[in-house]
């Protein structure tokens, strides 16, 4: 049984993970904001409320006798990066710093969330870790979620080379499953779907995306904490299947039987100038599958109807409020 702290643990992927980890016998502190009061508590888990940002209460936490920090705590969403842009950089470069102090301090190993937003806009798919990084302009606010994980990222291995911090980095492309707000193309589109509401796509919905079913995402995260192999090392984490955004919306049509027409709106008219979409997101997740023995297995189709069965029995989901702009 391993002690473990799990940063934004009270979050989407966070809960989901918690879960998992109790349930496999680690023992589990969950360390977060109070913001996050209709996620679960899983039985054997421990709950610190606490900000990332203020390294005195991350330092109630990892202590002596911590195995791994899976540092997962971030503001996420299209929402937030436009706006609270200020706090999606201070949590994830100011937070994940502090993470990484406290984990050398006590010998812990860490499992630091990243994004696929890091590749920003880089044309050649599917992108391999070492891909190059293509990114827009430093008015735009959606590269301040892209740009501070990058930073982060420097830092994790930054600590690493310098100071021998066992860490490793996880790239997530587009998750979704039961419990993700719905302020996110599949949770936002069910949500709207299942309320009757059409579902919106922009620019067409000719985007093209890979999605990664949120247990499978877990699996990963877990394996790579547990696994030395992992130490060191940065994954792509994600589905093969490239389809685009409209296509995902009407196999949510399908499976909510929603009878109702897809609205289209434009990007530049919902959100501005401060924010930019991307035509491709497509990994290449093959060193997960050749060092971890990793690869996703739960079909699209598959997880928006499991994810649709969740949602039509939460009651609380469908009552929260839609978050994106139009």
């Amino acid at each position: 049984m391993a002690k473990v702290i799990v940063t934004g643990g009270r979050g989407f992927l966070g809960s989901h993970l918690v879960e998992h980890l109790t349930a496999t016998g680690d023992e589990v502190i969950t360390f977060d904001t109070d913001r996050h009061t209709d996620h679960p508590s899983p039985e054997g888990d421990r709950f610190v409320s606490g900000d990332v940002r203020e390294k005195e209460q991350l330092a109630k936490v990892i202590t002596d006798g911590v195995d791994t920090v899976y540092h997962l705590a971030a503001v996420v969403g299209v929402d937030n990066y436009l706006g609270r842009p200020l706090d999606v950089i201070d949590v994830n470069v100011v937070g994940t710093r502090n993470v990484l102090e406290l984990a050398g301090e006590v010998g812990a190993k860490v499992v630091f969330a990243s994004t696929s937003e890091v590749y920003g806009k880089n044309p050649d798919v599917p992108w391999r870790e070492d891909a190059e990084r293509v990114l827009g302009p430093t008015t735009a606010d959606r590269w301040g979620y892209a740009s501070s994980k990058a930073l982060a990222e420097h830092y994790v291995f930054a600590f690493m080379r310098q100071y021998g911090v066992r860490a490793s980095i996880i790239r997530y492309f587009n998750l979704y499953g039961p419990r993700q707000r719905p302020a996110f193309l599949v949770s936002r589109s069910l949500h709207r779907a299942l309320r009757g509401i059409a579902p919106v796509v922009y620019d067409q919905g000719k985007q093209t995306r890979s999605f990664t079913y949120i247990e499978d995402a877990v699996q990963a995260t877990a394996l790579v904490g547990r696994s030395s192999v992992a130490d060191g090392e940065c994954f792509n984490i994600g589905g093969s299947e490239e389809i685009s955004i409209r296509s995902v919306i009407e196999l949510i049509i399908e499976s909510t039987g929603l009878e109702a027409d897809i609205a289209d709106l434009d990007t530049g008219v919902s959100f501005g100038s401060a924010y930019q979409d991307l035509n491709r997101r497509v990994p290449d997740a093959s060193k997960a599958r050749s060092l971890l023995g990793w690869s996703a297995t739960t079909p699209l189709q598959e997880g928006i109807e499991r994810t649709t069965e969740w949602a039509r029995s939460s009651p609380w989901w469908l009552a929260r409020p839609d978050r994106a702009p139009e």
